[in-house]
Order: structure tokens, then sequence, then C-alpha cells
């Protein structure tokens, strides 16, 4: 598969990444609710091993189980990898940093949004600061802006504006300007709302108010 500027490189190092910052969660961190409606830190990870891990035919049988909803079909997978034990999923972050799978047509920037923004989705609750460079945010950022139907929340589209990483040389689209860390605008621009009070800027009102509805 094509790798345009190293991201299946960039992949494998923030999985690692993940992997540091799950081993030193307790029993009760792994309970806990992610910013992902109804799952857990747990079904996150689940989710995004489930992602990588599983072949052809459990995909396709999880595909009849889900009846062909995207969203249902992803829901079977992560329920059937979260009665995985934490230490396995995270140990198989660790052993397989370099899979390569990405949902047909998207290639890496795709797996590099599910890794970061799952990433802030098991963080940000538990109230772990990410130490991690902003560059990665960068093709990620232009994948979500992408409108690209992933991640659900993609469809209802964006609010009109000029978003600008004010920890990153990356801005994107005109109108009025909404800035922010790359991290606070990948996370809300897939949806979550919890970081939006990190954006600030003329068009930050509108999308406080998008990412609220």
């Amino acid at each position: 598969m094509a790798d345009p500027g190293g991201l299946w490189d960039t992949i494998a190092v923030e999985r690692t990444a993940f992997a540091d910052l799950l081993a030193d969660l307790t029993p009760q961190q792994w309970a806990m609710r992610s910013l992902c409606p109804a799952w857990t830190v747990h079904d996150v990870v689940a989710h995004l091993v489930s992602a990588q891990d599983a072949g052809a035919r459990a995909k396709l049988a999880a595909a009849v189980r889900g009846r062909g909803v995207p969203s249902r079909v992803t829901e079977v997978l992560a329920e059937q990898y979260a009665a995985r034990s934490p230490a396995e999923l995270v140990s198989w972050l660790r052993d397989h940093p370099d899979s390569r799978f990405a949902p047909p047509g998207m290639g890496p920037r795709a797996t590099l949004v599910d890794v970061l923004v799952h990433r802030l989705d098991v963080a940000v609750p538990l109230g772990i600061a990410v130490d991690r460079p902003p560059e990665p945010w960068g093709p990620a950022l232009d994948f979500l802006l992408s409108r690209t139907p992933m991640l659900g929340v993609l469809r209802r589209g964006f609010p009109r504006a000029a978003y600008r990483a004010t920890d990153l040389d990356w801005s994107h689209g005109t109108g009025a300007e909404v800035h922010g860390p790359a991290a606070a605008l990948g996370s809300v621009l897939a949806g979550r709302a919890a970081l939006v009070d990190r954006l600030d800027g003329p068009g930050a009102a509108a999308v406080r108010a998008w990412a609220g509805a």
C-alpha cells in the first residue's frame, strides 16, 4: 500500500506511544467511560486492535451480524475483542506497531486518525496529558476536513471557517478563523466536544454550537 510521507512509520510510532500510555492504567481506569458514546476505555482499545487484527473471515461474520451497517459492524468486532484482557490488548499494540490495514479506499490517513483521536478519547476523560509532537495531526486534520465518511460525525458537515493550528504550520479553509492546538482541533472535528473550549477565534462560537448539537 502506498505510504505518502511515511505515514505508516508515523502510525507505528504513535501506536507504541499509545501502548505506553495504556500500560500504566489501573483496572478502574480501563473501566471508565471514554469520549466515545457507550464505550469504555477498554472498548476503545478493543476497537483499535480489532480493526487491525481481525481477519477477512471474522470481518465477514461481523458484517453479517451487523447487517452490513458499518457502525454496527465496528461495534460487533469491538465487542468480540473486548473479551481480551487489557494486558493482551496492550501486548498486541506493542507487538504489531507496523500493522497496515486501512478502510478500503481511505489509505493510511484514516488509520492515523483512528490512533490519534482514540488516544484522546481515552486520555482526556482520564485526565492524562498526551505529550506528543503535533506534526502527525497535520495529515489527520486534512483527512478529517476532507469530509470522508468516517467516524460518523463527518456526514453532518462542518461550520465554514478558516481552521488554524497554533502549535503546527497547518491551516485549512476560509471564513472566520478558528484556532487552537492541533489535537483539540482534531478531537472536535471528529465529533468530540470535550476540548472545544481550547478553540478560539471569531468562528469558534459556531464550532462550539456545532460540536454540542
